[in-house]
Parts: C-alpha cells; sequence; structure tokens
C-alpha cells in the first residue's frame, strides 16, 4: 500500500486530514502558503516543503484540498508543478470541490505524459469535524484500478469511499450534494426562526423536528441556531467550519451545472441568490450556517424576483 504522501492545502479540512494519515503511520510531506498551517502539520509530526511540486517530489499519493478550480489549476500546472515533479506512476487525489471539468483537464494531462500517472476527484463530506474525526465520506470519480490502489489512504482519512463513476463524477455528486445541503439550510434556518418568533424554545422544537417528518442532517448534526448544539460553529460565533464563501462557490458551480445541463433548480437559484446577499453583508469569512441570521425578502434580490415572475407571474414570498 502506498506510504509516502503528499498533502497540497492545509486549511480547515486539509490540515486535519493530513494530520489523521500521520497517525496512522502515513508519511507526510504537506504544502500550504500560510506558515501557521505548515506549523500545525509540522507539530503533528509531519513533514512540510516550500512548494506543491517539492511535497509531490516521490510521492505515492499526492493529495489536493484547496479552495477553487483556479487553486487546483495553478498546482498541478507548471514546470514545478505537481503534474511536472510527481513519479511515475503516482496516484493524484483531488479533494476540493470544483466544477467537473478541472479533474478531467488535469487528468488528460496526465495522460499526455505517458508516465503512468493516474488521477482521481474525491470530493467529501462531513465537514471540519468529520476531518478531525477521521470519518470523512469520499465520493471519487476515476478508474476503480487507482481507487484500490489508494483505498488505504482514504481510509485513514474517512469512514466511507464511494466510486461515483469515471473521472469528473466524483466531482458531479458533490455539487448535487452541496446544493440540497444549502436548500436544507435555509429550510431549517426559516423554520426555527417561525418557531422561535412564536414562542418555541429551539431545543424542544428542534428535538421534536428531529423525530418528525422534517428532520434532515442540519437539524441533527449541525444546527444553525446558537445555543442548540454544543461543538458546532453556531456555538461559537459561527467560526471556522464550511464557510459562506465556499458554500457559495459550490451553489454557483452547481447553478452553472443546472444550466449546462438544461435543468431547471429554482430552490438551487434561491439558495444561491439568499447567500450571495448574505455574503454582501460581511458574512463571507463565517461558516455557512450563519445565514441563520439573514432576514431577506424577495424584493431584496431583484435579479431573482424578476425570473421567478417572468416564469410564473408572480413573485414567491421567502
Amino acid at each position: 500500500m502506498a506510504r509516502k504522501i503528499a498533502f497540497i492545502g492545509l486549511g480547515n479540512m486539509g490540515g486535519p486530514m493530513a494530520a489523521n494519515l500521520v497517525r496512522k503511520g502515513f508519511d507526510v510531506t504537506g504544502f500550504d502558503i500560510f506558515q501557521e498551517a505548515l506549523a500545525r502539520l509540522a507539530q503533528a509530526g509531519g513533514k512540510t516543503a516550500g512548494s506543491a511540486g517539492e511535497a509531490a517530489r516521490g510521492a505515492d499519493v499526492v493529495i489536493t484540498m484547496l479552495p477553487t478550480g483556479e487553486h487546483v489549476h495553478a498546482a498541478y500546472a507548471g514546470e514545478k508543478g505537481i503534474l511536472a515533479m510527481a513519479h511515475d506512476a503516482a496516484v493524484l487525489v483531488d479533494c476540493s470541490t470544483v466544477a467537473p471539468d478541472v479533474p478531467r483537464n488535469i487528468a488528460e494531462a496526465a495522460a499526455a505524459q505517458g508516465r503512468g500517472l493516474a488521477m482521481l476527484d474525491a470530493p467529501v463530506s462531513g465537514g471540519t469535524s468529520g476531518a478531525a474525526a477521521g470519518t470523512l465520506t469520499f465520493i471519487v470519480g476515476g478508474e476503480a484500478g487507482a481507487l484500490e490502489k489508494t483505498r488505504g489512504v482514504f481510509d485513514a482519512m474517512g469512514r466511507k469511499v464511494f466510486h461515483a463513476g469515471a473521472i469528473g463524477a466524483g466531482q458531479l455528486v458533490k455539487l448535487c450534494n452541496n446544493m440540497l445541503l444549502g436548500v436544507l439550510t435555509i429550510g431549517t434556518c426559516e423554520a426555527l426562526r417561525l418557531g422561535i418568533k412564536n414562542g418555541l424554545d429551539p431545543k424542544v422544537l428542534t428535538e421534536i423536528m428531529c423525530q418528525s417528518s422534517g428532520q434532515n442532517v442540519v437539524l441533527q448534526t449541525y444546527s444553525p441556531c446558537p445555543g442548540v448544539m454544543e461543538n458546532v460553529p453556531s456555538a461559537r460565533g459561527y467560526a471556522g467550519g464550511f464557510a459562506t464563501d465556499l458554500m457559495l462557490k459550490d451553489l454557483r458551480l452547481a447553478s452553472d451545472l443546472a444550466q449546462q445541463s438544461e435543468v431547471r433548480a429554482p430552490l438551487g437559484q434561491i439558495v444561491k441568490a439568499l447567500y450571495e446577499l448574505h455574503q454582501s453583508r460581511g458574512s463571507g469569512p463565517l461558516d455557512h450556517s450563519s445565514v441563520f441570521n439573514l432576514s431577506a425578502t424577495l424584493d431584496e434580490l431583484p435579479s431573482l424576483a424578476s425570473n421567478q415572475r417572468r416564469q410564473a407571474g408572480t413573485a414567491p414570498v421567502i
């Protein structure tokens, strides 16, 4: 089994994932543009490098966990990027959430080198708590052989591994999932705010809805309402977690995919517009569940309101 790992991107997700690999006995060399992230990996027992390419040199598996497709392309490209520096037959694993064409393009460039490099896209579900606990779900696209070659690496960081299909399929599943997460988050926030406004205790309301037909993962494990749960972002001023900026990035990618696929997704569009408004009010760095504090009407979203009126003749009320 592969033992030498390069890990590029040591942020809220990548840092704990890399640390779990170290704890499971892997030889991990990491790179991040922030020195404090490198220091945390070193404290956990990992090694550090001065660039993505340097970290990738000699690694059996190279893992990237980066904010956007642009960051991913930058890490892999160039004379001293991952593709140039990775050794023959290495497996390249991108755990970022990006457009499906990003891993497809990298896989094509890797294949063109003729050095046996394999590419997997493996976005994750489970959030920062899952990254820390080693209980992530990996949604993998790419060749089954490359997945089996790296299964032990995934098992060290997560609890479940799904093979979604060909390269890019992992990203397709993740975008569908995160669009649904956005819808569930907004719906949960609205239900809780409605109950609170009418005198209900949010803890009691949450407990009942978790045992009723409104149950969902946000209610059960990631309450957006302060004071309901411990060890979630809403309990610490929405610090850490999955940032609004990143949620909005994923919702925009899902919206683009829906448009390209000619699939109507009105709820996805509404949720994206609400997160755009939330971000515009300075909440981009806060966890996405901070949208609980957003009070908005459709009139504040003119482009969305206009589209809805054209399609339905009236404007729905949020």
